[in-house]
């Protein structure tokens, strides 16, 4: 567990997180410090849709987090001052949750020489965050449309990430281009394009795209230019193959294509990510998997539950990545 990096925790009903080295799939309202202590080399912590109330002391332990997202929790009180510390955190997402003696439309984490105040309206949340990183939230709004005033808000403001999730949009905002020199996080799921835009590819500082839930059947091959692109969730989407782009982005960690209709992948294009750390095909459509997907050495997380192949055995599957890639690399052909 020391060189555990993403932990995903999300939409459960925890409220304790357990002792990580000996159990993960508990059905986490309290963080630890011994629980995170097993959690030094961690980069993206998700822990959010759960019951977790505050936040210890102890966040400082997490020295190389880059996004911890506590999206939709039962935290009221305030929040630590340590978490300013952090010296790598770029995200920190705290929507939905009941915080009192902050203003709804502004969370401020930390601050630097460079923080300061954003004009916001009604509808509009942006958090400032340390180092002068810049959230723009406008999600849960059921909207057609990103109004005018977020992007006008954000203006020459160097916004890393925006959340437009939980909307109603069918077609990728124009204007954020407008935030292309500093956005490198960008969450639209939860709303029903059909298509993801050649245009998103002009934002070619991206590293986190987040596309959940929405109606995707393929993506744009102007995708591999995305060079420093390291993590895209697809979960619940309408793919049938595995996105030709992604086999081109040599940068990828993390690629979540959970709940769609893949019906295979190419092993030996896979194999040239060389980063590549984590791949969720889980609940798919692969009649088979390639033997030659074991010789993936780079995977530390494989997710192939809930496809319909007959080999490895579900009881292999179960026991976890290192036992399905040796597995597989048994049945290459000698």
């Amino acid at each position: 567990m020391l060189a555990l990096e993403q932990l995903y925790l999300r939409h459960n009903k925890l409220r304790r997180l357990p002792q990580l080295p000996f159990a993960i799939n508990y059905s986490v309202c309290q963080l630890e410090a011994e629980q995170l202590s097993c959690l030094s080399a961690v980069t993206l912590l998700e822990l959010r849709d759960n019951k977790i109330r505050n936040l210890p002391e102890e966040l400082t332990l997490l020295l190389t987090l880059t996004r911890l997202d506590l999206t939709n929790n039962d935290i009221s009180t305030s929040l630590p001052a340590s978490l300013s510390l952090l010296p790598n955190l770029k995200v920190l997402l705290l929507e939905g949750n009941p915080l009192r003696g902050i203003r709804r439309e502004l969370l401020t984490v930390g601050y630097t020489s460079k923080t300061h105040t954003l004009f916001t309206g009604e509808f509009i949340n942006i958090c400032v965050l340390p180092k002068c990183v810049l959230l723009c939230v406008f999600s849960n709004k059921q909207a057609a449309s990103v109004p005018d005033e977020v992007f006008d808000a954000a203006d020459h403001q160097a916004v890393t990430s925006i959340n437009f999730s939980r909307n109603q949009l069918t077609a990728f905002p124009l204007r954020l281009l407008e935030l292309r020199s500093s956005l490198s996080d960008i969450n639209l799921g939860f709303n029903r394009l059909s298509c993801c835009s050649a245009d998103i590819c002009s934002l070619q500082q991206l590293t986190h795209i987040d596309l959940r839930n929405n109606q995707l059947t393929d993506l744009p091959s102007e995708m591999k230019n995305l060079s420093k692109l390291r993590c895209i969730v697809l979960n619940y989407n309408r793919f049938n193959s595995f996105p030709e782009a992604l086999y081109q982005i040599v940068s990828l960690e993390t690629v979540m294509l959970g709940n769609n209709q893949v019906g295979g992948v190419d092993p030996s294009r896979l194999m040239q990510l060389l980063s590549l750390s984590t791949l969720d095909l889980s609940n798919n459509d692969l009649l088979s998997v390639p033997p030659e997907l074991g010789l993936c050495t780079s995977l530390r997380c494989l997710s192939l539950e809930g496809n319909p192949f007959r080999t490895p055995r579900a009881a292999i599957v179960a026991k976890g990545t290192d036992a399905v890639l040796e597995y597989l690399r048994s049945r290459i052909p000698t």
